[in-house]
């Protein structure tokens, strides 16, 4: 019998996500279904729970109800605590657990995909919304040799530093003024400046020789990988991302890994 899972979010219409589903499950013989669900704004956690009664397994959460998916979970996943969201519920006799699969995605992308080294190395994380306090936990477990979070408003930056109960004192926050004098090894635009083509008021001596400068929206430049680019960084933009966490939830579901490479590049020649 055919399992049934999902994708939510709203909009949801673009979503990727049943195509990426669709390749992993002819790749590893898998039977089941994927779609797109569009949940009205206030009718998230009903739209969750009359796919449960139609007997999904499992769904993927998107755009605007990460938060809600995590609020309504029965069981939290410990890469769901630091952000306080959730991408991926999976079903059962237990209820509706809930787990966060972006930051191994992102994570996977940057050291298998682009093979650049986490470990040891300086990491600049611009933005301190959503996105970023989805990744920030998985990339502090890669031990770099220091992460700052840049971002407009200091405040935001240093309540996602106080949010790391072993504080370590290479995790520092600041502003985008203060990255004057500072290089790294690796930036990641995790702000979403690159919907409105907005350039982020960033100085070219952050990017490092041999640095990789990586946005975590895909399908387009952003002002962001122009500016590095010209800077001479190397180059990455967050489709790798999106399959490497669609794997992850796959894997939670069906406990069985996809090979990811294909995939990502019939994405990218469409």
């Amino acid at each position: 019998m055919t399992d049934k899972y999902a994708v939510i979010g709203n909009p949801i219409a673009h979503s990727k996500s049943p195509m990426i589903h669709e390749a992993f499950a002819k790749q590893t013989q898998q039977d089941i279904s994927y779609e797109r669900i569009l949940a009205p704004l206030d009718s998230f956690e009903a739209t969750v729970k009359g796919l449960i009664a139609q007997g999904y397994k499992g769904a993927n959460v998107t755009v605007p109800f990460k938060f809600e998916a995590f609020n309504m979970s029965d069981v939290r996943k410990p890469r769901t605590l630091l952000a306080a969201a959730a991408n991926t519920l999976l079903f059962d006799a237990q209820g509706i657990a809930a787990d966060n699969t972006d930051g191994a995605g992102l994570v996977r992308d940057i050291t298998d995909n682009l093979k650049h080294a986490i470990a040891g190395k300086s990491l600049l994380l611009l933005g301190a919304g959503g996105a970023a306090e989805g990744v920030l936990q998985p990339l502090l477990d890669c031990k770099p040799s220091r992460l700052v979070i840049a971002n407009r408003s200091l405040d935001k930056a240093q309540a996602m530093v106080k949010k790391i109960t072993a504080l370590e004192s290479y995790l520092q926050a600041c502003e985008f003024n203060q990255l004057q004098n500072q290089t790294f090894d690796i930036v990641i635009n995790a702000t979403s400046a690159g919907l409105t083509d907005t350039a982020l008021p960033l100085p070219d001596i952050i990017f490092s020789k041999n640095c990789l400068a990586y946005d975590m929206m895909y399908g387009r430049e952003t002002p962001f990988m122009k500016q590095a680019r010209a800077a001479g960084a190397q180059v990455a933009d967050g489709l790798g991302m999106l399959v490497e966490q669609a794997a992850e939830a796959f894997y939670l579901w069906r406990g069985v890994r996809p090979d990811t490479k294909p995939v990502i590049a019939m994405i990218r020649a469409m």
